[in-house]
């Protein structure tokens, strides 16, 4: 009798802990819906999302006690973390080493400079530099060219610069309310300005003649360049063709490809007639000589390495003080030295 008792306290006292155990889990279950349809989003700790893959992995019914996320998720979870192992694992085992951040920047550096050079040519002038680095390595931080490499307009005219000659026509109100044309020749080479004039009915036999006056004695260039101005006829192409110049036409309405005149021309402007009334022609003519002995002799341009079109020479002091020479009656002046 006595066995039998302790069987049943056992067994009632073992009914009554998993009996305890179901209701605990039931009110937990109820209180995380209850959170569930409060909460739209849990914030869940990456330690929570490794807790939760690493248990689908060991326990079969990890579906139905879980409520807070959907197994999806879980599944997801578990698949970057196998991404970020794999990503992790090959940092401890040797491998080809990376080249360096400047030998990266200079390869792209000369693939964008150099538009037809190969990864092979690159890699050659890379091993005089001495950088030793392999062809497809090259081929990698180079880039891929979408079309084949042409030369640019900019190219076009630093190659050409010596050969090439840019006209154009600008316009000056006097003040009696007239419109006066100058026309304008430089060469590209050095911004001189060979030859100008001014008129107030252009034509194209006029404008022919003023490229004839520019270069006598075989002293033209190759290239003749101009926009597309109806005044350039068919009599100013013939005279063009006979003074043995090939003439470049601009795009239309492209000014930056005729950017070395265009920039002379507003040089004018804000340098010189910006500052006066023109009277008339002879007045013109005689303002513009004058700004054009200051732009050859004194004017520094940028793109002279800082120097005149006809190079100004450097005075050290022992040359003498520093003296001012006025151009256009003191609107510029020239600074020099004098003994």
């Amino acid at each position: 009798m006595t066995l039998l008792k302790t069987i049943w306290l056992f067994l009632r006292g073992l009914l009554a802990r998993r009996a305890a155990l179901l209701a605990e889990n039931l009110a937990l279950r109820h209180q995380l819906v209850v959170l569930q349809r409060s909460v739209r989003q849990p914030l869940l700790r990456p330690r929570d999302r490794l807790f939760w893959a690493g248990l689908a992995r060991l326990w079969p019914g990890w579906r139905r006690a879980l409520l807070i996320v959907r197994p999806d998720t879980v599944l997801r979870w578990h698949r970057q973390g196998f991404r970020l192992y794999w990503r992790w694992k090959p940092r401890n085992r040797p491998g080809r080493p990376k080249i360096d951040a400047a030998i990266r920047s200079l390869i792209r550096r000369m693939a964008r400079e150099n538009p037809t050079w190969g990864a092979p040519r690159i890699q050659s002038d890379l091993l005089l530099l001495p950088h030793d680095v392999d062809v497809s390595t090259v081929a990698k931080y180079m880039g891929r060219r979408l079309k084949p490499p042409s030369p640019t307009w900019r190219t076009f005219l630093k190659n050409h610069i010596h050969q090439i000659a840019a006209i154009d026509f600008f316009v000056v109100h006097t003040i009696t309310f007239r419109v006066l044309f100058c026309f304008l020749v430089l060469r590209h080479a050095r911004r001189r300005v060979v030859h100008f004039n001014v008129t107030a009915r252009p034509t194209a036999e006029w404008a022919a003649r003023q490229v004839a006056e520019a270069f006598p004695f075989d002293e033209a260039p190759r290239f003749l360049l101009r926009d597309r101005d109806g005044i350039y006829g068919d009599r100013f192409r013939a005279r063009v063709r006979s003074l043995g110049l090939e003439e470049v036409p601009t795009a239309p309405r492209a000014p930056w490809q005729n950017a070395y005149v265009e920039r002379l021309v507003g040089s004018i402007r804000r340098e010189c007639l910006d500052h006066v009334v023109v009277l008339g022609e002879d007045h013109l003519c005689r303002i513009l000589s004058e700004y054009f002995d200051y732009y050859h002799h004194a004017r520094t341009h940028l793109s002279l390495d800082r120097n005149a079109p006809m190079p100004r020479a450097v005075e050290p002091p022992e040359r003498g003080k520093v003296v001012a020479v006025p151009y256009l009656g003191g609107l510029h002046h020239r600074y020099t030295r004098a003994a």
